[in-house]
């Protein structure tokens, strides 16, 4: 990365990260629940945690919903609703009827007393009135099994009985046939193509008479005093004082909307959103400086804090259903096994202090919630097998519960006052964090993380491309599997990423597939493909094993984390074994070195840093005349101290302590590898006895 391209990263980084903070602190303080001016959080049942309570101003004592709707549905069983009587709807039947006697042959053919029957039964019906089906088996199905008949001004209430819909006038007309008649003559003339329903339902007279019935009903049993005394700390909560509590709440809420006093509420909410995930910007810049410049991490992050506090305000606003039913620890796994375990609990305590301003009985919430994030931390280390989460889980489940009972034993100091409900939405909780290990995989895609599971499962030596490794170059395979063991060691003893380096290991020579003949662990003896070829060519073809790998990765969709081992393992050095032989058949000339260059970039985390060493020590090893204690020591000593000289751990965060600690792990396994094997006693032939004479 060039110095003006570094530029634009620190610039796009400057601005990028603080817009993600101002987004979700909007964002955060737009879902903000508006709650007026009422500032006590009370269930019924439970002591009043506050002081003196008495009321501010005069209220009404709102009955509860689930009575104001019984008595609202009490009185409407006498509701009757309006209908009234479309006079046109006979009027162009009948006319129908006078043209089809002339004109249609079913009625033409009959006999003139036939179709005077058929006209008056048609007027009767109509008289009576004709009404839908639907309406007429809904007033007959209600307590007064009445409606009312609306005739301009007036309205008169009358029985559903009296009406009739279209099959039952039908069926009348029939059944009244005077026996003189053929009733079969007057079934064929198809009468009931006339009979129309004439009585329509009036909404909105019907709806005007519905609310005033309802209005019969009072909303409220009484009135609550300016001044009088309505509870006082340690009381309990019981149903007439629940009631009370409530109404003050609501008209407390209804004043303060209608007065625009939430305007400093409102300041307030933003206030303490902008402090709370200012704290959250001043830990990632000051604290932890590597996140901070790492755009994907921030997003990640703040997204995830910003998706749990805006669930928590959205639930408490629409009461959904209750704030323990949501996976707070979710949070604190998720960065725990992508990021690390402080910013995880860091990050933890920012969502559970920002959600508990929006929840009831906040200092129970806090209390519960920052211990399970706590109980999150400890028992996954490390996310690489899916029983690590299915054993943190049922932590997470026990510490809920414990946190819950010691509390309600706290406050009340009584164990019946627990409630058995709460543990459904703990075994909720406990479900939904079960399923969260189907979230590793989708933030792994979504943001190009990569979690110690998946670096399990890449390390696996069955991978078809590791096994076509093996088989096709078997002495790099070989020469990985010793990278690997070197990088985890070192890894271990400096604090870096042990798995990251094992399976990043293990494919960074996948390139050398391409052309393993030419590369001297895949050779056999005497067999040398490199003869006879120009110096640069043979450089080329050995460079190329780097461009070749990072192809083979991008097929195969490996992680950008390891193809970052397959571009950085070499760095920006030079093959100088044919460099020198180059320079030396070569004398006077100058060299282009570009042509005898890896294309890097040169390593630019601890992980990376370590697989350079390792691979270079490694390889080198391989060709030591004898292998002793100073020989191993002044190999890995000079390959070290010649890439620390030639600046190609600049941009790697790794100390010289750590280089020393890598130097001495190397040793000391370099020593084991190589140790010489004591040579086994042969077993001695028995001699012979001669014979006897």
């Amino acid at each position: 990365m060039n110095l003006k391209s570094k530029r634009k990263f620190r610039l796009r980084t400057r601005f990028f990260v603080p817009a993600v903070f101002i987004l979700a602190i909007a964002l955060v303080t737009l879902l903000f629940p508006r709650q007026g001016d009422f500032k006590y959080s009370f269930s019924e049942g439970r002591p009043w945690q506050y002081g003196l309570l008495t009321a501010p101003f005069d209220f009404p004592i709102y009955k509860p919903a689930d009575q104001l709707k019984a008595e609202r549905d009490s009185i409407l069983r006498f509701y009757e609703p309006y209908y009234t009587i479309d006079e046109s709807v006979e009027k162009n039947a009948m006319a129908e009827f006078d043209a089809d006697v002339n004109l249609n042959t079913k009625l033409s053919s009959l006999s003139p007393d036939y179709v005077l029957y058929l006209r008056n039964s048609l007027q009767k019906i109509y008289r009576s009135g004709i009404m839908r089906s639907e309406d007429y088996d809904k007033v007959f199905s209600s307590e007064t099994q009445s409606m009312r008949l609306r005739k301009g001004n007036l309205a008169e209430s009358k029985s559903v009985e009296t009406f009739s819909t279209i099959k039952s006038a039908y069926e009348q007309l029939l059944d009244n046939t005077p026996k003189s008649m053929d009733a079969e003559l007057i079934r064929l003339a198809d009468v009931n193509k006339y009979i129309r329903e004439n009585i329509v339902y009036d909404a909105s007279t019907s709806e005007k008479a519905r609310e005033e019935f309802i209005q019969q009903v009072s909303p409220s049993t009484g009135m609550v005093q300016t001044g009088q005394r309505i509870i006082d700390q340690g009381e309990i909560v019981n149903s007439q004082t629940y009631q009370v509590l409530n109404s003050l709440k609501r008209v407390t809420e209804e004043r303060s909307g209608r007065t625009g006093k939430n305007g400093w509420m409102i300041f307030g909410q933003l206030l303490l959103v902008v402090l709370l995930f200012g704290a959250f910007y001043a830990y990632l810049l000051f604290f932890r400086p590597h996140e901070y410049r790492n755009r994907k991490h921030v997003t990640f992050m703040v997204l995830l804090v910003t998706s749990f506090v805006a669930l928590t305000a959205i639930t408490s606003q629409l009461d959904l259903f209750n704030v323990y039913i949501i996976p707070y620890a979710i949070v604190t796994i998720l960065i725990r096994t992508f990021i690390d375990s402080r910013t995880a609990l860091f990050a933890s305590l920012i969502t559970i202090i920002l959600s508990s301003l929006m929840v009831p009985f906040p200092f129970e919430f806090i209390v519960i919630q920052i211990a399970v994030a706590m109980v999150s931390v400890f028992m996954l280390k490390e996310l690489s097998e899916r029983y690590q989460l299915i054993r943190s889980s049922f932590f997470i489940l026990i510490a809920y519960s414990l946190m819950y009972i010691g509390l309600v034993m706290h406050q009340e100091g009584n164990i019946n006052k627990i409630d058995p409900i709460i543990f459904i939405y703990f075994f909720i909780n406990f479900i939904f964090i079960l399923f969260s290990y189907s979230l590793v995989y989708l933030i792994e895609k979504s943001f190009g993380f990569i979690s110690g599971v998946s670096l399990i499962e890449l390390s696996n030596i069955n991978k078809p491309l590791l096994k076509e490794l093996s088989e096709k170059a078997p002495g790099t395979f070989q020469h990985s599997l010793q990278v690997s063991n070197l990088g985890m060691a070192a890894a271990v003893k400096i604090g870096a990423n042990a798995s990251l380096i094992r399976t990043g290991a293990l494919y960074h020579d996948i390139g050398k597939m391409m052309n393993p003949a030419f590369f001297t662990e895949n050779q056999s003896p005497g067999m040398n493909p490199h003869a006879g070829l120009p110096f640069e060519e043979s450089a080329r073809i050995i460079i190329n094993h780097v461009r070749d790998g990072v192809k083979i990765a991008q097929k195969n969709n490996l992680p950008k984390q390891i193809t970052d081992f397959i571009e950085t393992h070499h760095g920006t050095s030079m093959p100088k074994y044919f460099y020198i032989s180059w320079k030396n058949a070569n004398p006077g000339k100058e060299i282009n070195e570009d042509l005898f260059r890896y294309p890097g970039p040169n390593p630019f985390s601890k992980e990376t840093a370590i697989m350079m060493m390792a691979d270079a020590v490694e390889a080198a090893s391989r060709s030591l005349p004898e292998y002793n204690e100073e020989s191993i020591q002044n190999l890995v000593d000079s390959l070290i101290d010649s890439q620390v000289a030639e600046g190609y751990f600049k941009l790697a965060p790794i100390t010289f302590r750590d280089i020393a600690a890598i130097k001495e792990v190397f040793l000391q396994k370099l020593q084991t590898i190589y140790h010489t094997r004591i040579a086994y006693p042969t077993l001695d032939k028995p001699q012979t006895q001669p014979e006897s004479v």
